[in-house]
């Protein structure tokens, strides 16, 4: 019960001698399995190459289909028509798609179309007005911007057109009035509509050109069209001639054989119709704003058949093979070609090709193979990066076979090793207890034996004084009988726990006479004056399932343990209580108590708490082993509170009887 006895000594000794054992067993698991995971990782090792290999063959057959798609790519876009020359070229080019923008240049390296500055009208100077009529001229010009007179202006320039025989003169008189009924606050469309349509609809009025060399009649179309919208944004009720001269417009702006039209004036009347009127779209407006933004500005020069950058941000250029065009591909719709020549887009076996420009990769991402993307394209590669492992995929399931294999022999490895520590460690613990038992057992008995045999020897040879002292004997004697019935008892309780024989006869069992009977067994003990035996019982306490002799017996343990670990002045208490269909009892006294630790392992066979205590009370360290025994056959538990110096209380719980657990 309490105190630690010479007994548990040989259980370090013993522990000891179990080092060497574990410590080969250790050995023996180690050096096979650390074995068997050698060749298992070589294994796989070996199949990931192998796999990688395979893997590398189909990738690159993959990879050499998308060159040769890219190669027809560029084939098409390195042909360029034969039969074309500057503006038609132009326009075959880029409706075709062979380019997102075209220079057209010369024999001698000049730019043909479209040219940087428009042409200007050589018969005319341009710092001087029209000789003809030059005074209507001025006044006209004076109404229209000095004086803000459109009106006024448009009569001027009727008289500037009426008499003249000079086409161009008329042309340029008509269109200034139209500008005028444009700028005007009144409505004068029908004017502006009869002006084109009797006079600038006809066929000698059509290259007329301004001073700046423009043609004025699709000017002109231009302002009535803008003029219609105007008055009609809502597309109804709108003029007979509206699609008329929409569609006249159009066709001549989309007409590259007509080499009159100046590239910027294209390209402003293109705008005008496309993005301001919305009433129009222009296949090759947008070749003609790229090709705007490319001439003026100082380019490398473009190699022929060889894509390289422009000076532009995302624009690159090549010159053709006879070096006639130099053609300027944006970058996003470049790669946006090739990719959909090869299908790029499309899955392909865990595995994502890319297009790569020179000087672009992310240094912290390497391809799994790269090879260059076509001898036209210079330092651009197709890399092929992996979605996932496909080693992990591909090699997964004869690498499941190594590791299955590996894992089954380090499983048995380790089993028969656990196997084999679990043997001998049981084999140790049962011959540690029997050693303790035997040390035990020798030591409890010899002491009621040896003072029993010197009571007998004293009373049998008669050196008894008189009858009062051999009643003493004779009380001592059976004291000591008293003691070593229950030493045997604890003993043959213990065999029974090591060999799993639980034979109680549960029955409904009054909890307080049970108390009552274990607290009459040990009345002597406290019938002295510094000895009291306090117990709280409450009359209507229930029955509980137990078996009575067994539940006596862990009173008395309590009892016992808690009279011979109290001091001189002993003050114990028992208290029983029920509590949601368990009764609780309490065995309090004012002893030694004990430490945290100490309560921890109080409930181990033949632990005892303090040994110097040890040799002043008996015991073996059994009785509250032996409680904790029988409470958990009967379903229970039991607790301890204590703190040193200050008492202990145990505290048992049990289950109340009901008719179906008896039955």
């Amino acid at each position: 019960m309490i105190g630690k006895p010479t007994t548990m000594r040989p259980r370090t000794s013993q522990g000891r001698g179990l080092w060497p054992v574990l410590v080969v067993l250790l050995v023996a698991v180690l050096v096979p399995t650390a074995c068997v995971l050698w060749f298992m990782n070589a294994a796989m090792h070996n199949e990931r190459l192998a796999v990688r290999q395979r893997l590398t063959d189909v990738y690159r057959q993959k990879v050499q289909t998308d060159q040769n798609e890219i190669a027809t790519f560029w084939s098409l876009r390195t042909s360029l028509p034969a039969d074309r020359q500057g503006v038609q070229l132009f326009a075959a080019i880029v409706r075709s798609g062979i380019a997102d923008g075209v220079v057209v240049r010369s024999e001698a390296g000049g730019v043909i179309y479209p040219p940087i500055e428009p042409p200007l009208d050589a018969s005319v100077p341009t710092s001087q007005p029209v000789l003809e009529n030059g005074e209507l001229w001025a006044k006209a010009n004076d109404l229209e911007y000095a004086q803000a007179r459109p009106i006024e202006a448009a009569a001027e320039y009727a008289k500037i057109a009426a008499p003249s025989k000079d086409t161009t003169t008329q042309a340029r008189a008509w269109g200034a009035q139209v500008r005028c009924f444009a700028k005007a606050k009144t409505d004068r469309l029908a004017d502006s509509l009869k002006l084109v349509t009797a006079h600038l609809g006809q066929d000698p009025y059509r290259n007329a050109v301004d001073l700046q060399g423009r043609l004025i009649v699709p000017n002109v179309q231009l302002l009535v069209l803008q003029q219609i919208i105007a008055a009609k944004p809502d597309g109804q009720s709108r003029p007979a001639d509206f699609q008329r001269i929409l569609d006249d417009l159009g066709s001549r702006l989309e007409d590259y054989r007509d080499p009159s039209m100046s590239s910027p004036q294209r390209r402003f009347l293109m705008k005008a119709l496309q993005e301001d009127l919305h009433a129009r779209t222009f296949d090759t407006l947008a070749a003609e704003e790229l090709t705007e933004q490319y001439l003026p500005r100082p380019q490398p020069a473009a190699e022929k058949l060889r894509v390289t950058p422009a000076s532009l941000p995302g624009l690159w250029q090549m010159a053709s093979a006879d070096g006639r065009c130099v053609l300027l591909f944006r970058e996003h719709e470049l790669l946006a070609g090739m990719k959909a020549a090869c299908k790029l887009g499309e899955p392909f076996a865990g595995i994502t090709t890319t297009l790569e420009l020179p000087g672009r990769r992310d240094p912290a991402r390497q391809p799994f193979l790269s090879v260059p993307v076509s001898e036209h394209c210079p330092g651009w590669e197709l890399a092929v990066y992996l979605n996932e492992d496909p080693f992990a995929v591909t090699a997964g399931k004869a690498e499941s076979a190594y590791l299955a294999g590996g894992i089954s022999a380090i499983a048995v490895i380790a089993l028969l090793a656990v196997a084999m520590a679990s043997y001998l460690g049981r084999q140790m613990r049962l011959t540690r207890l029997k050693n303790d038992l035997i040390a035990t057992v020798s030591h409890e008995l010899k002491t009621p034996l040896a003072s029993m045999r010197v009571l007998v020897d004293t009373l049998r040879e008669g050196r008894c004084t008189d009858s009062k002292q051999a009643g003493e004997y004779f009380e001592l004697i059976a004291k000591e009988n008293e003691r070593l019935s229950r030493l045997i008892d604890n003993f043959l309780t213990f065999s029974r726990m090591e060999r799993n024989k639980r034979a109680f006869d549960f029955t409904a069992v009054d909890i307080a006479e049970a108390v009552q009977a274990a607290a009459d067994a040990t009345s002597e003990r406290f019938s002295s004056p510094q000895a009291r035996l306090d117990m709280d019982l409450p009359g209507d306490l229930p029955h509980v399932r137990a078996d009575r002799d067994a539940i006596v017996t862990v009173i008395l343990n309590l009892l016992d343990n808690a009279w011979k670990y109290s001091g001189d002045i002993k003050a114990i208490q028992v208290r029983a209580y029920p509590v949601d269909g368990s009764v609780f009892i309490d065995v309090s006294d004012n002893g030694v108590g004990m430490s945290r630790r100490e309560m921890n392992r109080i409930f181990d066979k033949f632990y005892q708490v303090d040994q110097t205590l040890a040799r002043k009370a008996s015991g073996c360290g059994l009785g509250l082993s032996i409680v904790k025994f029988i409470l958990d056959a009967h379903g229970g538990a039991i607790t301890v509170k204590s703190q040193p110096g200050k008492g202990s209380t145990f505290t048992i719980q049990l289950p109340v009887a009901t008719d179906s657990r008896l039955a």
